[in-house]
C-alpha cells in the first residue's frame, strides 16, 4: 500500500519494475492526487499522451453522468482528459467506470495498471489475463513448481540451519523462510528436473520436526482443523476473551465452515463469563479471569451453551496495560475439551495488543489440531 506523495509512487513503482508482472490498482482518478499515470510515465521514461479514442469514450460516459446529475459537463471536462492520459506506448485494456485499465510493456517488465475500487478491479482484472504479455510471464512461471510446507513450534532459526545441513537451496531448488505468527512457511521454488531435490529437502526436514510440519498443500491451520472435526463428526465451539472473536472469525473466513463450526460467545467481562458460559463466580475470584481454571471452565460451558462435541477458549492480558508482575502483559491461557480428554497451554507472548491476540489465535487453532491428533495432508 502506497501513499499519494509522487516520491512514494516512483520508489514503489521502481521497486515493482524490477519484477516480470508488476501489478498496480489505484491512481487513476480525475482528481490532483491520482499520480498513478505521472508516476510511472516517469519512472518508465516515458511521455504521457492523450489517447484520442479512449478520452471519446470516457467522455461519452460523463456526458451521460452529468445529465442524469443535473450537471454541466464542464465540470467534468479536464477530468476525462486526464483520465485518458497515458504513458507512451500504453495498451488500454477497457473501461470501467471512468478509470481505464492499461498495460505497459517495457524491458523485462510487463506493468498492468487496474482502477481502485474492487468491483471494478474485477471487471477488468481478466482482460490482462488474456492478454499475450501477461500469458507469456504466467507460462513462464508454470515452469517452476512451487510447495508450501508449513511449521508450527519450531524458530526460524532452527528451521534454517535444519534446512542447511540439508544441503541448502541450489540451481534446482530455492527455498525461502518465513515467519508468520509463530508458524514457520518454507517456499520451495523448483526448476524443470529439481523435483528429486525438492523432495529429498522436505523428507529431510519431515524427520528433523516430524511434529512441527502441519501442511504441505498450503492449506491454513483452520482448515485442518474443520477438516478433522468433519472426519470425527465433531461439531466446534469457541469461547474467547482477549482474542475477541478472532478464533471464529478465522473458522467462519473457510467456506463451508457452518457443518462444523456452531458459534461462540465473546465472554469478555467476568458477568459475561457466569452468565454465558456458566463460568463459577467463586472460580474466579479464587484463580482470576486469566488463568488455567477459567479456560478450562470457559471451554466446558462452550461445549454445554451450544451441544458441541470440541470446544476452544481463550483468555489472556493483551495490553498494552492490565498486567502484573505474578500475570504479565501477553499472558494467554487456552483450553480444549472434547469427547477425547482436555488440553490445556500457557504462554506469554511477546509484543503490541494486535500481536498478542493475533498470535493466540494462532496457538488456539494449533492447539485444536494437535488435541485431534492431526499433522496435517501430505498429498501423494
Amino acid at each position: 500500500m502506497v501513499g499519494d506523495r509522487p516520491e512514494d509512487l516512483t520508489a514503489a513503482l521502481a521497486d515493482g519494475l524490477g519484477a516480470d508482472l508488476c501489478v498496480v490498482s489505484g491512481g487513476l482518478g480525475p482528481t490532483h492526487d491520482d499520480r498513478t499515470v505521472e508516476a510511472l510515465a516517469a519512472v518508465s521514461g516515458r511521455k504521457v499522451e492523450v489517447d484520442g479514442a479512449l478520452e471519446s469514450e470516457i467522455e461519452a460516459f460523463s456526458r451521460a453522468a452529468a445529465e442524469r446529475l443535473g450537471r454541466q459537463y464542464a465540470d467534468f471536462a479536464t477530468g476525462v482528459t486526464k483520465q485518458a492520459s497515458l504513458p507512451v506506448g500504453a495498451t488500454v485494456l477497457g473501461l470501467a467506470g471512468t478509470a481505464p485499465a492499461f498495460l505497459l510493456e517495457l524491458d523485462g517488465c510487463v506493468v498492468v495498471v487496474l482502477p481502485g475500487p474492487p468491483d471494478e478491479l474485477r471487471r477488468l482484472w481478466p482482460r490482462a489475463l488474456e492478454h499475450p504479455a501477461v500469458e507469456a510471464v504466467i507460462a513462464r512461471g508454470r515452469r517452476r513448481a512451487h510447495r508450501v510446507l508449513r511449521f508450527f513450534g519450531p524458530s526460524e532459526s532452527a528451521l534454517a540451519r535444519a534446512l542447511a545441513e540439508a544441503g541448502g537451496e541450489d540451481e534446482a531448488v530455492e527455498a525461502t523462510v518465513c515467519a508468520r505468527d509463530f508458524e514457520i512457511h518454507l517456499d520451495l521454488l523448483v526448476e524443470p528436473g529439481g523435483e528429486k531435490r525438492a523432495r529429498a529437502l522436505e523428507e529431510a526436514l519431515r524427520g528433523a520436526f516430524p511434529n512441527e510440519l502441519f501442511s504441505t498443500d498450503e492449506r491454513r491451520v483452520e482448515e485442518l482443523v474443520l477438516e478433522a472435526c468433519r472426519e470425527r463428526g465433531y461439531t466446534l465451539a469457541t469461547a474467547e476473551t482477549a482474542t475477541g472473536g478472532l478464533v471464529g472469525a478465522r473458522l467462519t473466513g473457510v467456506a463451508g465452515a457452518s457443518d462444523v463450526y456452531v458459534g461462540g460467545t465473546i465472554a469478555y467481562s467476568n458477568e459475561a463469563k457466569c452468565a454465558e458460559l456458566d463460568v463459577p463466580a467463586e472460580l474466579l475470584r479464587a484463580h482470576g479471569a486469566v488463568s488455567a481454571e477459567t479456560a478450562s471452565a470457559m471451554a466446558s460451558g462452550a461445549r454445554r451453551r451450544f451441544g458441541a462435541q470440541l470446544a476452544v477458549s481463550v483468555t489472556g492480558i493483551a495490553g498494552p496495560g492490565g498486567g502484573t508482575r505474578e500475570k504479565p502483559v501477553g499472558l494467554v491461557f487456552l483450553a480444549v475439551e472434547s469427547p477425547d480428554g482436555e488440553s490445556t497451554e500457557k504462554i506469554v507472548i511477546p509484543g503490541d495488543r494486535d500481536r498478542v491476540r493475533t498470535r493466540a489465535t494462532v496457538i488456539a487453532l494449533h492447539l485444536v489440531r494437535r488435541h485431534l491428533g492431526t499433522a496435517g495432508h501430505t498429498p501423494e
